[in-house]
């Protein structure tokens, strides 16, 4: 085996489809498109009706811009692989796109939480939930999933920068994570190991934990409640249940395959890495358009509107 030292990393495209990478850019750029328009809608729509500016609608909005961000961070170099050819990604920027997606997950991860809170404050407690979730709380609640992030997060990039001998410079992925670039350098990686579990354990671990506990409050709560009243707590739920799974399931799921696969079954971690981050941008903003009544309401007027401006010209 043969270590140096390296300038920049190979990003793959999915191995072994190499003829149809070309063909597989058309399915990503209209996931792109629909990831752009669907996100860029929903934030338009919570920032122009101010009856939206709720607590609910305030993390919804932060959802929908960490999956645009998300989105804009991984899917147009995807299409420069596809499309052009382009797999070679310096060391640097490998790095910071690294950063970017863990931090944006990390974010993503506590926006789900605060969703969570708000859900059961919301059903739990709903004659305080104003004062409650009023501005200040909203606040602490978004500088503290921030800096929860940033601070967890930054550590990855100079963990990977610290390495200084590689086996090899090809990327599976079409993207840079921590997981996989640790897997190709020389020396020990304990570190980064250890450093990887932990954060995972301490954010994405203790989110989950959260998550449950708020959804076990509120089904206990919503079982005391009559029939009609149960049905309207549990309808409010459905979107951000939605959301939870679309992220938690792939990203358990990469998080294992990448540590107990070993090439057992070939593509299985490039399948749970591009679910874990293309779907959510993509699939979130169908899911809370169409579960969630006010911002449905809004898109048809917004939509009757256009028609009518149309019409009219």
């Amino acid at each position: 085996m043969t270590c140096r030292s390296i300038s920049s990393f190979t990003l793959s495209g999915i191995p072994n489809l190499d003829g149809l990478n070309f063909w597989l850019g058309f399915p990503l750029i209209c996931m792109y498109i629909l990831a752009m328009l669907g996100n860029s809608t929903i934030l338009c729509i919570i920032l122009i009706n101010q009856e939206l500016h709720k607590p609910m609608y305030i993390f919804l909005f932060m959802l929908t811009l960490v999956d645009l961000l998300l989105a804009t961070t991984t899917m147009p170099r995807m299409l420069g692989i596809f499309w052009f050819d382009k797999r070679e990604i310096s060391f640097s920027s490998c790095i910071t796109q690294m950063f970017f997606i863990h931090f944006l997950s990390a974010v993503e991860s506590g926006v789900l939480v605060a969703m969570a809170i708000d859900r059961y404050v919301a059903i739990c407690h709903p004659l305080n939930y104003s004062q409650i979730l009023n501005v200040g709380t909203i606040t602490k609640i978004f500088l503290a999933i921030m800096v929860r992030g940033a601070a967890g997060m930054i550590p990855l990039p100079l963990l990977i920068q610290r390495l200084p001998l590689w086996k090899d410079h090809l990327l599976t992925h079409s993207y840079c994570l921590h997981q996989e670039a640790m897997n190709l350098a020389c020396c020990s990686i304990k570190l980064n190991i250890v450093y990887g579990l932990f954060i995972i354990l301490f954010i994405m671990g203790i989110d989950s934990v959260f998550i449950s506990v708020s959804y076990l409050l509120i089904i206990k709560t919503v079982v005391c409640l009559v029939k009609e009243s149960s049905l309207k707590g549990i309808s409010t739920c459905t979107a951000h249940i939605c959301a939870v799974l679309i992220y938690y399931i792939p990203l358990i799921g990469l998080s294992v395959v990448h540590r107990f696969n070993n090439s057992r079954i070939p593509n299985l971690h490039i399948l749970f890495g591009n679910v874990y981050l293309l779907f959510p941008p993509v699939i979130n903003p169908l899911i809370y358009g169409i579960k969630t009544k006010d911002i449905w309401n809004k898109l048809m007027n917004l939509l009757s509107k256009i028609k009518s401006q149309i019409s009219e010209d």
